[in-house]
């Protein structure tokens, strides 16, 4: 049932990727960038909600009235900040949705992600508090539909002792405090929890990515402010505590789960919400995956480099003091509690090369899950199989589509966890040693990666931007990259696989040269 949940939720996002990659390119797509995106959404709220608040009238009086002056008087600028305020708000709740689609549909929500994932929930709670207690501000009739309903389902909870519907029975019995106290909440005590919710969401990775591409920032950007002008944000008729709200236009980004308590009950709205999250909580072991062993270091190749502890995603490799006499300073030591058993470690360790023929092939840190001899073994293996001219060696991350349909291709595959795993002396070892004539990497673009920068580190040590880096003597354009890995775009590997085929020269057998 999950395999089929998240096959499903990969179709979906596939949908979404084509026309998002034609529209902003592949580096800047922003499905590759949601958690940032998120972020530079909320910047946006709080500098536009920091020039509204300079005009707001913290009372029962001058709340409407300063957001229309606001609205019609100054459209030139408070308008706009407005309604880049609504839009850069609801903008955060969609890629909110999505980037939780994607985290599932990856399985990048398990093992050693689950507290990420955890964490992320209070966080849907924070950003959702913060919508509505931002609509009771405008107070309007839309925001006293928000009150009386958020009202009636906080005194369903055993909290209260006075019902705070009471306080929306008469205007009289509304108050300037109020207001007051919906700001602060608004404008100081909920950001603060929110702030401190994505540090602890995101402090246990390595390098997290806070700021979109530029391009992306300013794309975004462009099309609220293009919102903004032809759609303003503005507000309904002033509150009237006199008369019920007939009918109210929702902002069904926030406030999707309001007509519930008027079709059921607050009850029943409360054990929905909390029944969900905790579903959510409790999906990273519904059911339990299953943890391999962690990167192994081995002190007698180890030379204390520090290239697995720069290029580790999530902070799982330190270094300390030598502990075994050798002449190096230092040496790795890999914490189990962090490590999510990629390998991207291996790759980066000058040691994991395959050219090494006396004695084992045991590198510095090493994978047991399938460690460089078995990957050596297994790339002599699948080569073996390979005949004829433009013989092509592919390398794909375990359990990939990609790795499936090259296969039912008829294309030799080897299957690494993470194409980080695969250090570049393995593409020269294919291609030196005449295994095969050119190489196809596959695996997720970059910002899918299930391991978060496989595919970057993989690419820049590739093009010998990064270290480990390819030899020079390997001829660049033999190896090709194809970072896809969505259903959809398994028929453009195929074709990629065809064009590198096409550019390479053909070979003369060996009875075309007795013959010559």
């Amino acid at each position: 049932m999950l395999f089929y949940l998240q096959k499903a939720a990969r179709a979906g996002l596939g949908l979404l990727h084509r026309p998002l990659a034609r529209a902003f390119g592949p580096i800047d797509n922003p499905l590759n960038h949601l958690g940032a995106l998120i972020i530079f959404f909320c910047w946006i709220v709080l500098i536009s909600g920091i020039w509204l608040l300079i005009f707001f009238r913290t009372s029962v009086a001058g709340a409407f009235e300063s957001l229309e002056y606001l609205t019609y008087e100054q459209w030139y600028l408070g308008g706009i900040m407005r309604s880049l305020h609504r839009y850069a708000s609801d903008a955060a709740i969609a890629a909110l949705f999505v980037h939780i689609v994607k985290e599932f549909a990856f399985d990048t929500y398990r093992l050693k992600r689950w507290f990420s994932w955890v964490t992320g929930v209070p966080l849907v709670w924070l950003v959702f508090a913060l919508g509505v207690t931002g609509y009771w501000l405008v107070w309007d009739e839309l925001a006293q539909y928000v009150a009386i309903t958020s009202a009636e389902l906080l005194d369903r909870l055993p909290i209260f002792t006075d019902s705070m519907a009471g306080n929306f029975l008469t205007d009289s019995a509304m108050s300037d405090r109020f207001f007051t106290l919906m700001a602060f909440l608004h404008l100081v005590g909920l950001p603060i929890f929110l702030v401190f919710g994505i540090w602890l969401h995101v402090f246990r990775l390595s390098r997290p990515v806070i700021n979109p591409p530029r391009r992306l920032m300013a794309g975004t950007l462009l099309c609220m402010l293009v919102l903004s002008f032809v759609f303003p944000a503005v507000s309904q008729n002033k509150a009237n505590l006199a008369k019920a709200t007939q009918s109210v236009d929702l902002d069904w980004f926030y406030l999707h789960v309001y007509p519930l308590v008027q079709i059921s009950s607050p009850g029943f709205v409360w054990l929905l919400l909390v029944g969900i999250s905790c579903l959510i909580c409790f999906a990273p072991w519904l059911p339990p995956g299953r943890l391999a062993e962690a990167a192994v270091v081995d002190l007698a190749n180890c030379n204390g480099c520090e290239r697995c502890v720069d290029d580790c995603p999530f902070g799982a490799i330190q270094m300390q003091a030598r502990t075994d006499g050798r002449k190096y300073d230092a040496e790795a030591v890999v914490d189990p509690g962090l490590c999510a058993r990629c390998g991207i470690c291996v790759g980066a360790c000058p040691t994991a090369t395959p050219f090494r023929s006396r004695g084992e092939l045991i590198p510095g840190i090493d994978l047991p899950e399938l460690t460089a001899a078995e990957l050596r073994e297994r790339i002599g293996t699948v080569a073996g199989s390979l005949s004829g001219n433009k013989r092509v060696l592919s390398f794909s991350c375990s359990g990939s589509s990609t790795a499936e349909s090259l296969r039912k291709a008829g294309e030799a595959v080897v299957e690494v966890k993470c194409m980080g795993q695969l250090p570049p002396p393995f593409l020269d070892y294919v291609l030196s040693r005449d295994l095969a004539d050119a190489v196809l990497l596959t695996g997720c673009s970059d910002g899918r990666c299930r391991y978060r920068f496989g595919t970057h580190w993989t690419e820049d040590r590739v093009t010998r931007k990064r270290d480990p880096r390819l030899r020079k003597r390997i001829d660049e354009s033999r190896i090709c990259r194809a970072w896809q890995d969505f259903p959809e775009y398994q028929g453009s590997v195929l074709r990629q696989l065809a064009a590198l085929r096409s550019v390479l020269p053909e070979q003369s057998t060996d009875d075309e040269e007795a013959s010559g």
